[in-house]
């Protein structure tokens, strides 16, 4: 398959394997509740803020397990991946502080391109219908350049 369907298509599966992923890591963590959001807020101390963590965990876990919804459905695609993007770069400096393993702080690294490449794409041609949008305002780049 090749063409501007492919593009579409590969957009799919992307938004299908990735949020099924984060809604499996998750979900786990938002049902944690407030112990395991404060664990998980603690990693914002490496960007300077050391305040609320709980909120911040609790953010942290919604924006992956709402994320990884809304990237399956394809509804605000960009917002959610610009937040995902933000919690993985979060994740890939408390690695780096901690002088975790060279894989873990890959792996959050290589999340936060795939969410900046979906803040720019888009969800594509493949998504549901957004009930915010009319005359096309949620349109992909991908689809306003004609693909």
């Amino acid at each position: 398959m090749t063409g501007p369907i492919a593009i579409h298509v590969g957009l799919l599966i992307l938004r299908l394997g990735i949020g099924a992923a984060f809604m499996f890591y998750g979900i786990p963590k938002l049902l944690g509740g407030p112990d395991k959001w404060a664990g998980l807020g603690q990693a914002m101390g490496s960007v300077g803020i050391t305040f609320a963590p709980a909120f911040w965990g609790f953010m942290a876990a919604i924006s992956m397990a709402l994320g990884g919804l809304l990237l399956i459905l394809g509804l605000a695609v960009r917002p959610a991946a610009a937040l995902m993007c933000a919690t993985m770069l979060v994740a890939t400096l408390m690695h780096l502080r901690a002088g975790d393993p060279a894989s873990n702080t890959l792996h959050a690294a290589e999340m936060a391109l795939v969410f900046l490449a979906l803040v720019f794409t888009g969800a594509g041609r493949y998504h549901l219908p957004c009930p915010l949008c009319r005359g096309g305002a949620c349109k992909s780049a991908a689809e306003s350049a004609g693909s």
